[in-house]
């Protein structure tokens, strides 16, 4: 267990020249741990994150039956996951599940307990119980399922009375997550018959649901669509047996990237290359717009600052979980920048358009808030206390100022546990590795 403060200053750094290869994917991970515990047969997941999502993922599959083993690497971290698959019938067929803030965990476990039989509550933490769910619940009942909101909102705690999933056409909006619809499609498989989900509205995040596609893939299961909006899911079918390996990931990549442009500095990021999984990979190429020089290497992706950014305007909607990061880097450019179509990203650990202007604001900038994004006009730059709001994208993302900014304070690091517990320890560490 890693001990945090109550508030961090963040280390000043010069030119950065660095490598880093962060834990692995949690979107992938999470995925992965899905399709391995609905599956025939034991899989092995190499590389998978150890981290609060992750955890809680486990621990529900775990009191729902399915046992999970972690390996664990000199260091003591779980770096590989055996999991021993139920074949799509939960052993326990009545839970209690705690999901704390993890979006993935509880709206795919809602899905795939869904697709089984048995009766189930989930819930999480109070914010938890602000992030709207009803939109997978209604295409889960036109599926079969008994699925309610208990608190009579929209959002956790969930009421699930499931007998399985009958198949047919559904449909399920994407402008608020594209969660709900990786979730339909992870547990569409073990439905009695074919299942048809026709999106409704602009689908937020695509590059997360070809991740699904692909990791499903892996399982064994084809996803039949045209484009993302209509998919087909040939039922029953049933996820193998398999050993997967989860890349690093390319979210908690970008704040290293990051590090690179703010301190005019160099950074490879091993593990990853612009095919991957993951869409948040291209966040690169916005750093290249404002400035940067980026190069695909064999063993990684690297970011070299060039001492001179610029700003941009650009549509985040397909990477909206790198935001806030590319808003702190705009901090250190020349000219405003405009980030727009993330409407939805008002729904996560917090409200990432309203709680991250109120930050950039304390450090200079000249903030215009808009419903689906925000302008950042840089201005003298001062330090600042960063208030993160349990989010741990705050919390890495304004980790980036304080490189370049001396006393840059964050309040509640711990709240990088969600996704990357050893955060602070690399950050400090590519700190002192200068060129």
């Amino acid at each position: 267990m890693i001990e945090f403060p109550p508030e961090l200053t963040v280390p000043v750094s010069g030119p950065i020249d660095a490598r880093v290869r962060p834990p692995g994917s949690k979107s992938i991970t999470n995925r992965a741990l899905i399709c391995a515990a609905m599956a025939e047969g034991h899989s092995v997941l190499v590389g998978a994150l150890e981290s609060e999502d992750t955890i809680v993922m486990q621990e529900s599959l775990s009191r729902l039956g399915v046992k999970v083993q972690a390996q664990r690497d000199a260091a003591g971290n779980a770096s590989t996951l055996i999991v021993e698959g139920s074949g799509g019938e939960w052993p326990v067929r009545e839970a209690d599940l705690y999901l704390a803030n993890s979006g993935t965990s509880i709206r795919f476990l809602t899905a795939a307990l869904a697709a089984g039989r048995g009766k189930f509550r989930l819930d999480g933490i109070d914010r938890m119980r602000q992030r709207p769910i009803g939109d997978l619940l209604e295409p889960l009942r036109s599926l079969g399922a008994k699925a309610t909101c208990s608190l009579g909102s929209n959002c956790p705690p969930v009421e699930l009375v499931a007998d399985g999933l009958s198949g047919g056409e559904v449909t399920v909006s994407g402008e608020i997550s594209s969660q709900y619809l990786s979730g339909l499609l992870m547990a569409a498989p073990y439905a009695k018959d074919d299942v048809t989900i026709a999106v409704e509205g602009r689908l937020v995040s695509v590059p997360y649901v070809e991740m699904t596609c692909r990791v499903m893939k892996a399982f064994g299961v084809q996803v039949e669509r045209g484009d993302f909006s209509r998919f087909r899911v040939p039922a029953p079918q049933r996820y193998r047996k398999t050993t997967y390996s989860v890349e690093p990931d390319a979210s908690a990549a970008s704040y290293f990237w990051a590090a690179a442009a703010v301190t005019g500095g160099s950074v490879l990021v091993e593990g990853l290359q612009f095919d991957a999984l993951q869409g948040d990979v291209e966040f690169c190429r916005r750093l290249e717009a404002m400035g940067c020089r980026v190069e695909e290497m064999a063993d990684g992706i690297r970011a070299v600052g060039t001492g001179k950014l610029r700003g941009i305007e650009t549509d985040m909607n397909a990477i909206s979980d790198t935001v806030q990061t590319l808003a702190v880097v705009a901090l250190f450019a020349e000219g405003p920048t405009e980030i727009r179509g993330v409407e939805h990203i008002r729904h996560k650990e917090t409200d990432r358009i309203g709680d991250l202007a109120r930050e950039l604001r304390k450090f200079g900038a000249k903030v215009e808030e808009f419903q689906d994004g925000l302008r950042i006009e840089p201005g003298p730059l001062q330090r600042a206390v960063v208030d993160t709001y349990n989010d741990h994208r705050m919390a890495m993302s304004f980790a980036v100022a304080g490189l370049r900014i001396p006393g840059v304070v964050l309040r509640n690091p711990a709240c990088v546990t969600k996704t990357y517990p050893r955060f602070f320890e690399d950050l400090a560490r590519i700190a002192t590795s200068i060129s």
